[in-house]
Order: structure tokens, then sequence, then C-alpha cells
């Protein structure tokens, strides 16, 4: 980053954050903390209103702002995508804000910006298959998941699990303090805290039926965050399988973070998995037929039997 680049960049930071250390700055830009005095010295003596505090930190006039700033092609095509990104998956409210956003953005691109920019995306594309009816649903449930996080309420609702309990029931009601969202593999999750489960937990949106937001306030816990938060990891079973070489491929499409290993064997590819209950794997496994068998556990082996032996009979 050249100089000109590194007093813009500062400026920036100053505008977002009310105060800010020299030591931040340097460690942020990756040079000496004698540079960012200089470049502090070289705003101040063009203008910019910068206040020094010792001990503290240097901060902008308050009601201070820079500028327009003009955008490289380069950048100009993230903002657009990223605005074709959000108006499509996310509810309809910010659909809304991100077309009105793209379109202020490209009526202030300068001509040449905008005709590269626009040549730009035009050979890349955000694929979106469809609208059905899960998708609409899950977009509804966005909506109201998303005011609910903002205004630290409860929500309830039905959820239909992936996998059934022990007494062959898949769906049960819960009452959830939401915590936040995340886009997981193209589907959206909510983490929150579960009252039934007394216990963190994740939720597919596309999932839950009958979401309503309560009159119920909840506090965040002290020092939660969205974006430092990983799950516990409870996959605690082991699933082995035997699969013909042929679908190597396949096998690594799934990008399926259950996989431990996948080792090559005379016989076979020898492939280890993870997972909460090996009942996870029963449809991935069925979809590759006759070219995987199950060696471990044996109780997955008698599922896999018992779902072939009724396939069969309605043949």
């Amino acid at each position: 980053m050249n100089k000109t680049d590194r007093q813009l960049a500062i400026m920036l930071e100053l505008q977002r954050n009310k105060i800010l250390r020299a030591e931040d700055m340097a460690s942020l830009f990756e040079t000496s903390v004698r540079t960012i005095y200089r470049d502090i010295q070289a705003l101040s003596e063009m203008g910019v209103p910068i206040f020094g505090a010792p001990g503290h930190g240097y901060s902008l006039m308050e009601g201070y702002f820079l500028p327009p700033i003009g955008f490289s092609a380069e950048e100009a095509v993230a903002l657009l995508m990223g605005a074709d990104f959000i108006e499509q998956r996310l509810d309809g409210d910010y659909g809304r804000v991100a077309k009105a956003a793209r379109s202020k953005i490209e009526a202030i691109l300068p001509e040449l910006v905008r005709e590269e920019s626009t040549r730009v995306r035009e050979t890349m594309r955000l694929l979106h298959a469809g609208e059905p009816k899960t998708g609409l649903r899950e977009k509804d449930n966005l909506g109201l998941a998303r005011r609910a996080i903002l205004e630290r309420r409860k929500i309830s609702f039905s959820y239909k699990k992936n996998t059934p309990e022990p007494d062959g029931n898949r769906e049960s009601k819960r009452e959830v303090a939401p915590y936040g969202l995340a886009l997981v593999q193209g589907h959206w999750m909510l983490i929150g805290h579960c009252d039934l489960r007394q216990d963190i937990r994740h939720f597919r949106l596309s999932r839950m039926t009958e979401l309503a937001v309560l009159d119920k306030p909840f506090t965040l816990p002290l020092g939660f965050n969205l974006s430092h938060y990983r799950p516990r990891d409870d996959r605690n079973e082991h699933v082995l399988i035997r699969a013909n070489p042929e679908i190597a491929d396949k096998i690594a499409e799934t990008g399926s973070f259950y996989i431990e290993s996948v080792e090559e064997h005379k016989d076979g590819l020898l492939v280890r998995f993870r997972v909460r209950t090996p009942e996870e794997l029963l449809q991935l496994i069925l979809s590759w037929g006759d070219h995987v068998e199950v060696l471990e556990p044996e109780s997955l082996r008698r599922r896999i039997r018992e779902v072939a032996e009724k396939m069969l009979k309605r043949y």
C-alpha cells in the first residue's frame, strides 16, 4: 500500500471508529508507528481535523465526513454482486433495499467504470435455482427471525428434524431466544438458545412452520459474538463404507464435513465418517446405490437392508 492509499485508508478508519491508537493503525496497515505519526501529521496539514489525546489515540472532529469516493471497476463489481446476492437470498425488505442500492451505485459510477464493471459482471453469475415453496417459506421465516434478533425477542415454531426421535416423531414445538443467522451451504440457519434442550441449538429455517415472534424479551449472553462462535462438535458416532473408485469424484463433490478420511485400497475406497447419528448418512449412502457398502456400524447396515427390501417390494 502506497502512502496516498494508506492515508486515505486512515481517514476511512477514523471515520468508522470514534478513536484509534497509532499502534492499532500500524498493525492494521502493516507499517511502523512512526510512519502512522507522519501520516497523521500530513493529513492535519492538508486540513483534515484529526485530534490526538495522549494515551488514548486519534479521532476525527465530530460531524466531519469525507467527500464521495470513487470506485474502481473491481470494487464496483464486488458491491453490485453483493447487492445481487442480497436481493436473491434475503427476505423482501432487504431485497428491495438491495435493488435500490444497486441502482444508486450504478448511477454514480463514471461511464468507463460502469461499462467495465458491466463487462466483468457478465462473465460471472450467481446461480439461483427457482423459487420452490420451501424457498418462499424460508424467506418469510428469515424476515421474522431477523426482526426478533434485532428486537431481542423470543420466537416459537414447529420444527421438523431430519432424523426421527426414538419414538419415531420428527416434529416438535420449540421456543428459542434467537442469537443470529448463518448461511450454510445455501440454507439459512438460526443459532439460538432452545428452551426445550436448554442449550444453544441450530435450526434450518426451511424446516420451520408456524413461526411467530413472541412478546418475551431475552438477553444475549455476556461475551457472545456470532462471528467468533463455533458450535460444539458432538459427532461421536463413526461410520465406515467401502466405495467403488469410479464414484470418488461424487464422494468428493459432496463436500461433507462428516468425512474424516478417504483411503485407497485394492478392493475399493474406504471412507470414514464421524456423525451424530448414523441415520444422518442414510439418504446420502442410498443415493450412491450399489457402488457402496456400509461396513460399520451393523445398525446402519440393517437400516440400509430394511430400506432396500421395502424398495424391492414396490417393484
